[in-house]
């Protein structure tokens, strides 16, 4: 009874969140890229965490990406969460997290924050859903694309991390950048940067930041989140996750709740 009536739900919710994004015209962090313009992407998530311990004893602050894929949930890296030996774990956060959106620059608006009460893990790859506080209702999610995504495809990247891995510091400005898809496995794809340079590329603080086909400016269709890469900036073939292979799964956690 419960995986009907969670199929059901996920048909009308992806149902809902399709008709919305059709309705919509067509249109730093991230390395070598560009930074947002205001309003544009408001669905892009700063996660902000602080005091995780280290085996040793000693604490420190760190910062993910990610989006908003339903009022209520985040999608992100799994390594984001993790615990004091770094392995990913899921439930309540064991350090103080919270995400911020709707904005692109923090210094000019602090967007909406929320804090981060439940984290579901991925067992197909490095993948993590973090429920908010509270809802967010007016902001448009991503849409989880169920179509695997196609060598050559061009997607846009947005996140809140470096520019550089040189004395590398979260981001306090939103950053995109055009990459296109380079390989596909079976639960990853390789993508490198197009656009605005061959060296657009994810750098530390991006995991779990989104790759996406958008739709207007405050929608699209979510493919990847960030994993992993080498040193940024660089035109080399950076690690994502796919979202497609876990499609089912993704809004089936969305719709128990």
């Amino acid at each position: 009874m419960r995986r009907k009536t969670a199929a059901r739900l996920v048909a009308l919710a992806v149902g809902a969140a399709t008709a919305a994004l059709l309705s919509v015209a067509p249109a730093g962090a991230v390395a070598d890229g560009t930074p947002a313009s205001p309003g544009e992407y408001p669905f892009a998530v700063k996660f902000t965490m602080t005091n995780i311990p280290r085996p040793d004893g000693s604490h420190y602050n760190s910062a993910c990406s990610g989006a908003l894929i339903s009022p209520l949930w985040v999608i992100t890296a799994g390594h984001c969460f993790h615990d004091v030996n770094r392995v990913r774990v899921g439930g309540p956060p064991l350090y103080p997290t919270t995400a911020t959106l709707g904005t692109v620059n923090l210094s000019a608006s602090p967007g909406e924050t929320r804090s981060i009460v439940d984290v579901r893990q991925s067992a197909v790859n490095d993948i993590a859903l973090a429920k908010l506080s509270a809802p967010i209702t007016d902001i448009v999610p991503l849409v989880v694309d169920p179509i695997p995504p196609q060598v050559g495809e061009q997607l846009e990247l947005a996140g809140w991390g470096a520019t550089t891995d040189v004395n590398a510091t979260p981001g306090t400005v939103l950053n995109t950048g055009t990459v296109a898809v380079g390989e596909v496995d079976t639960d990853t794809i390789g993508v490198h940067g197009v656009y605005p340079s061959p060296y657009t590329s994810a750098c530390l603080y991006d995991s779990g930041a989104p790759y996406f086909k958008p739709v207007g400016t405050t929608a699209g269709i979510l493919v990847s989140v960030e994993s992993s890469g080498p040193d940024c900036p660089h035109d080399q073939l950076e690690t994502t996750s796919r979202t497609d292979v876990i499609f089912s799964w993704i809004y089936q956690q969305i719709a128990a709740g």
